[in-house]
This record gives C-alpha cells, sequence and structure tokens, in this order.
C-alpha cells in the first residue's frame, strides 16, 4: 500500500518507537512505574517524562512551559475555555480553523468569524470586534496547507489586549513556530504516538484547569504515559535535527507531485503553503468512486476528523468554492518517508481512476 496521507497521521518514527517500547516493561521489568510515585521507580519514570518535556520545548518559542495533554483537541480546549475567566469574552478565529477550535468558540460565545481570501490566507488587518479578547489562527491548514501570518497576527493581538492562541499542530516540527500566548500541538502529526498532544502557554499566563482530579501537569489531572510521552519527545527531538533536510526531501516531492498532477487545480495558495499537501480538484470527479477504486492508495476527501461527516469541506467553502467544486477535490499528503517512487506510483493509479470516469 502507498501511503499519501501525511495531514491525517504521519508514521512512527523508529526513535520514537524505541524511545516508548523502554517505559512499556511489564512485571519483569523496572520501568512501569507511574511517574507521580515518589519511589526510586516512579522517579526514574517522572524524569524520562521531563526530558521529554524538554524534547518538545525545544520545538516551541522559549519562555513558556509545555503542558501535556491527551491529544491536541484538549489542548485547545484548556486553552480556551481555561483563559475564558482572565480574558474579554470576545473570540475571533479565522474561517478555515480546525473544528477543535470552531466548534470550542461557539460554544463559549461571542464568537466570529475572520474571513479568508480565494487563496486560503487571513489579512492581520481585518477587523475585530470590539471586546476581542481571544484570537484564534492556526499556523498550517490541515486541508490546504496555507501557511498563515501567525506572527503578525500575535503582534495585532498584543496590541489590542487579547490573546492569542495558535493550532500548531500541522507546523509544529516542521518549521519554526512564531511565538504566542498559547500553542496547540500532537505528536502523532510529526512522527510520535497517537494519545498525546500538548499545550505550550506562555509564562506568566493564567488559565483555570479544565480537567480536575490531581492535577498532575499543574493544569491537567490524569497519570502522564511515560511511554507516550517518551514517544513524543523522541519524535520531537528528530524533528529538530531533520528539520532542514526534511523541508528539502519535500520540496522534491512537491515538484514531483505538481508535475503529475498538472492537469488538476489547486487548492489554497502555491505559496505561502507547506508543500507535503496538496488538495486538488478536478471537475466532474466522483470522489467516493476514485477512493473506492484506488485502494493501494492511501489519500484523503479531505480532514481526518470530518470524514463520513457528508458535510462539504468549511474550510473549500470559505475559500469561495461551491459545493460541487468541492465535492471533487482531494487531499494528498507525503513527507519524511515518502520515496518518490511511491508518489508516483501513486499518483499513476489516481490519475487512471480519474481518466476512466471521464473526469
Amino acid at each position: 500500500m502507498i501511503y499519501l496521507d501525511y495531514q491525517a497521521t504521519t508514521p512512527l518514527a523508529p526513535e520514537a518507537r524505541e524511545a516508548m517500547l523502554r517505559w512499556l516493561d511489564g512485571p519483569e521489568g523496572t520501568a512501569f512505574a507511574n511517574p507521580h510515585s515518589p519511589h526510586r521507580m516512579g522517579r526514574q519514570a517522572a524524569a524520562a517524562v521531563e526530558i521529554a518535556r524538554e524534547r518538545v520545548a525545544a520545538l516551541l518559542p522559549p519562555g513558556g512551559r509545555v503542558i501535556f495533554t491527551g491529544n491536541a483537541c484538549e489542548a485547545v480546549n484548556l486553552a480556551m475555555r481555561g483563559s475564558a475567566p482572565h480574558r474579554a469574552p470576545g473570540i475571533a478565529f479565522s474561517a478555515i480553523e480546525h473544528p477543535a477550535v470552531r466548534d470550542t468558540a461557539r460554544a463559549l460565545g461571542n464568537a466570529v468569524e475572520i474571513p479568508v481570501d480565494g487563496e486560503g490566507l487571513t489579512d492581520p488587518a481585518a477587523a475585530l470586534p470590539e471586546g476581542t479578547g481571544l484570537i484564534a489562527v492556526m499556523a498550517v491548514n490541515n486541508e490546504i496547507g496555507t501557511i498563515q501570518p501567525v506572527a503578525e497576527w500575535s503582534e495585532r493581538a498584543r496590541r489590542n489586549g487579547a490573546l492569542f492562541l495558535c493550532d500548531a499542530v500541522q507546523a509544529c516540527g516542521k518549521m519554526d513556530v512564531p511565538a504566542a500566548d498559547m500553542i496547540a500541538i500532537s505528536a502523532h502529526k510529526m512522527h510520535g504516538p497517537k494519545g498525546i498532544g500538548a499545550l505550550w502557554v506562555r509564562d506568566g499566563l493564567e488559565l483555570d484547569p479544565q480537567v480536575t482530579g490531581g492535577l498532575q501537569e499543574g493544569l491537567r489531572s490524569g497519570t502522564l504515559s511515560p511511554a507516550l510521552c517518551a514517544g513524543f519527545g523522541a519524535a520531537a527531538q528528530v524533528a529538530k535535527a531533520r528539520m532542514e533536510e526534511d523541508a528539502a526531501h519535500i520540496e522534491r516531492l512537491w515538484t514531483r507531485a505538481r508535475e503529475l498532477f498538472s492537469g488538476w487545480t489547486l487548492n489554497g495558495a502555491a505559496d505561502p503553503r507547506w508543500h507535503g499537501n496538496l488538495n486538488i480538484r478536478r471537475e466532474g470527479l466522483d470522489v467516493a468512486r476514485l477512493m473506492s477504486e484506488c485502494r493501494e492508495v492511501m489519500f484523503s476527501a479531505g480532514s481526518a476528523c470530518a470524514s463520513g461527516s457528508g458535510k462539504t469541506s468549511h474550510v473549500l467553502k470559505a475559500i469561495g468554492l461551491s459545493e460541487a467544486q468541492a465535492k471533487t477535490a482531494i487531499r494528498i499528503g507525503f513527507g519524511r518517508y515518502t520515496t518518490i517512487e511511491q508518489l508516483e506510483r501513486g499518483a499513476g493509479l489516481i490519475e487512471a481512476a480519474a481518466e476512466a470516469q471521464g473526469a
């Protein structure tokens, strides 16, 4: 099978797997302890967690702390709900945010969308309502890959006395993440394990806990998994060391992909864009049939979080596509472990199936 769905999840890095296995020892081992226990084994597990925290923090701006969470959705909720008592109530979020941000903003109320242009880009000078206390703009969009001007948004928020939340799930480990007040990330989007994410919080920023109990993370309750933390930390360490190498590899894949799919229309800006994301459409294409006929190729018709919902992509609608156009779009994602040969074979199968439809 050919895996071309890197925005949904990434293959586990061998280094992350190795780091995790050490902390999964059973009764005959010594690495299964609760990292919050005060005895020797507990302290060893706690040390592994803190090493992992430092490695994850190395991918993020200085002057903040990393709080481990179950996933990025939880990190977003902690940021948005936890900050609510300490800021003005209004929330402004980009029209192409992940549902974790969109749905939470709407649940909290006093929320407005920041529009995007036809290339999927926001304008940091866009009008915002009086009383906006939180601005949320993602670094890289998960569906079309556009890179937002988050540094400008962060500065805009600071000038307006608002907090700035950046969903950096698709960016962290691939590029430098600009400063913000809060940054949400996920391990499995950077070749780490599923089941763990993190919220980076600027020093001095006060949040209220949203998961109460033992408050093992200070702002979050629950026993941490040393194995998941270690895997996250190892993946972060590798990502930092390989960032330039990975980016160069992805540029080669992007260039070849654009050649292979030259007859398709690109959705979103070609630049600024994370070039590991190729979202394209073709007039008359039946995407459900295409995916059924290309079972050897793992690609997407949109966000994995919305798959099966039957709803038209809010991202593609936000950039001006009609419902009919949005339903002819596919997303191809590639990265560190994708070879040119895999990309060429996958593209050939997709192209042949599309042509067989007469699209």
